[in-house]
């Protein structure tokens, strides 16, 4: 999560730096507003893939999880089978 948090931080200050840049740089108000308007645009987008990522991650997480921990009960029953089938082994000796 505090990587996240990094990569949120840096892509804010990147658009905060652009931002100021474009506000002061000699231009046009209209060509101006449209270069905002583009650079929201690119953020937003960067913050979308960033976010569909993170959910691709803990997707891909939480399915290996759930493999283990099947794998696990699964090996826990055959294991009780195995008791089981001993158990009535002895008593049956």
């Amino acid at each position: 999560m505090k990587q996240g948090n990094v990569v949120l931080g840096l892509l804010a200050g990147i658009t905060a730096g652009a931002l100021l840049g474009i506000l002061f740089a000699p231009d046009k108000g209209c060509r101006t507003r449209k270069k905002i308007m583009n650079k929201g645009e690119d953020f937003a987008d960067e913050l979308k893939d960033k976010y569909d990522d993170f959910v691709e991650t803990i997707k891909d997480k939480y399915e290996t999880a759930k493999l283990e921990v099947e794998g696990l009960i699964n090996e826990g029953k055959q294991k009780v089978e195995l008791s089981k089938t001993a158990v009535n082994k002895a008593m049956h000796t």
